[in-house]
């Protein structure tokens, strides 16, 4: 007996419908990594957690809770250093994605 139920028809039209391609193939047995967005978000939250990490020992350190001045410092030249290298980044972004817009077609 044949299946004419409704949902049975949506699941065969759903077969005859052509699967969405990715953009890039990658070659067989080649691993993919991680995309560049996560790889960008993983940055920041570094970043995020780097600053933090910092603001923390300063504000010890002003509350007289630790007393190691170096590694205060040693943290915020890190976070510093970390958060410039994060705008150089996007910097480099903007201006390629500002290149790819004036290409003509």
């Amino acid at each position: 007996m044949k299946d004419i139920t409704l949902d049975a028809k949506l699941r065969a039209l759903e077969v005859l419908q052509p699967k969405p391609q990715t953009a890039v193939k990658k070659a067989e047995g080649e691993e993919q990594g991680p995309s560049f967005n996560e790889v960008l978000k993983k940055a920041i939250a570094e970043v995020s957690g780097l600053e933090k990490d910092a603001d923390r020992q300063v504000l010890e350190l002003a509350a007289g809770k630790a007393t190691n001045i170096h590694e205060a410092m040693l943290a915020l030249q890190k976070a510093d250093i970390s958060f410039k290298m994060l705008m150089e980044i996007r910097d480099k972004i903007i201006s390629a994605y500002n290149e790819i817009m004036r290409m003509s077609v």
